[in-house]
């Protein structure tokens, strides 16, 4: 059995341990005791050293945790060493998971049906459906000033616990994280000393998950890098607006839609430019009578319709545009043909699907020449 130094001595960085066993290979050590926390409860596993060899993971397997190493290591015994900030980043994280959820369900009704404590952010999933961020602002508002309180936070192994936040189905003892005045949780995980060593929370976006509302926070350190880089990316934006941070918004959505506008504008021009451009193959068509532009091109855009129904509109004439399985068939006003009506009596000859109307139609067809060259026959 693994003795787990991490319930009580919550800050011990480096220990002295004996080595109760491995694998063949002594890449996995199994120690009497260890500070090394293994991935549970949704905080993930410690990292550090064992005689400077790095530990890689965590595992915890009922009576005993297996430390795995990035290279075999051969030892009676060890001397552990935590990587201090990253424990002390999940200490603020799930401390401040705590916080929040008791915050969430104390002052505004919402449960927390689960956690989890990722690399760059944490997570947990809320009875709730929707979070206005006005509601959002309140919450966080609320669990920071919980902070700023700097309740203690105490852990205790009780026989029957009561006034917990969440009825633990567990049986016999439970270890217990308590914050001062504010909530009593069944937990093993590692936790700060005080709310105020969680240093600040700051809620971040939700996502819609099934039946419940997932909420991602930053807490301390993180919530610190966080804010930093958004005024990094903030001022970086007001220097390419040149206006202050707080007009960012709304230079952005001016120029969103000067851009929508300017877009807008373009397509219209390039529409009327490939008009012209089918005028311009009418003329230069040979042949007396009904003409005729058969075409293939990469892909039925609004251009090439554009050009479809220039060069139809410039006299009596027909064109036919393919691209892979799809075809376009164009013609007159004037010219006697229904587009879509020859559409249909190809595609029931051949096969595919299409129909249009009286000057234009479009359709696709595994059989995309057998198409073509029966809609050639009905425009003849």
């Amino acid at each position: 059995m693994t003795e787990r130094l991490y319930y009580h001595q919550q800050t011990l960085a480096e220990f002295s341990a004996q080595v109760a066993a491995s694998d063949e290979l002594a890449a996995t050590l199994y120690l009497d005791r260890t500070a090394f926390y293994p991935t549970s409860g949704g905080q993930p596993h410690d990292l550090g050293t064992l005689n400077g060899v790095a530990v890689l993971d965590v595992i915890d397997e009922g009576e005993r945790i297996a430390h795995r190493l990035a290279e075999p290591l051969r030892a009676t015994e060890v001397t552990g060493a935590i990587d201090w900030p990253r424990r002390f980043d999940h200490m603020q994280q799930h401390t401040g998971q705590h916080l929040l959820s008791a915050v969430l369900a104390e002052q505004f009704g919402i449960g927390t049906v689960s956690f989890h404590l990722g690399d760059d952010a944490a997570t947990i999933d809320l009875e709730a459906t929707d979070l206005s961020p006005e509601r959002l602002a309140a919450i966080e508002q609320a669990a920071n000033v919980e902070i700023w309180a700097d309740r203690a936070v105490t852990v205790a192994v009780e026989e029957s616990p009561t006034g917990l936040r969440k009825a633990s189905e567990r049986e016999g003892p439970l270890r217990v994280v308590t914050i001062t005045g504010l909530d009593r949780s069944a937990c093993g995980g590692t936790h700060v000393a005080s709310t105020g060593q969680i240093g600040l929370i700051l809620l971040r976006r939700t996502e819609k998950i099934r039946q419940s509302l997932r909420l991602e926070f930053l807490c301390g350190g993180r919530a610190l890098r966080r804010a930093r880089a958004d005024f990094a990316s903030l001022t970086a934006a007001a220097r390419v607006y040149s206006v202050g941070l707080d007009q960012v918004p709304a230079s952005a959505r001016e120029a969103q839609a000067r851009l929508a506008s300017a877009e807008k504008s373009l397509a219209k021009l390039l529409v009327e430019a490939a008009e012209q451009r089918g005028v311009a193959a009418y003329a230069e068509t040979a042949g007396e009578g009904r003409r005729l532009w058969v075409r293939e091109v990469s892909e039925i855009s609004d251009e090439v319709r554009a050009e479809a129904q220039g060069f139809t509109r410039a006299g009596d004439a027909a064109c036919l545009v393919s691209a892979g399985g799809a075809v376009l068939l164009a013609v007159s006003e004037g010219s006697g043909l229904n587009a879509g009506a020859l559409f249909k009596a190809a595609v029931a000859e051949v096969g595919g699907r299409g129909g249009g109307g009286k000057t234009l139609a479009q359709g696709s067809s595994d059989a995309a020449s057998a198409l073509v060259a029966a809609l050639r026959a009905g425009i003849a």
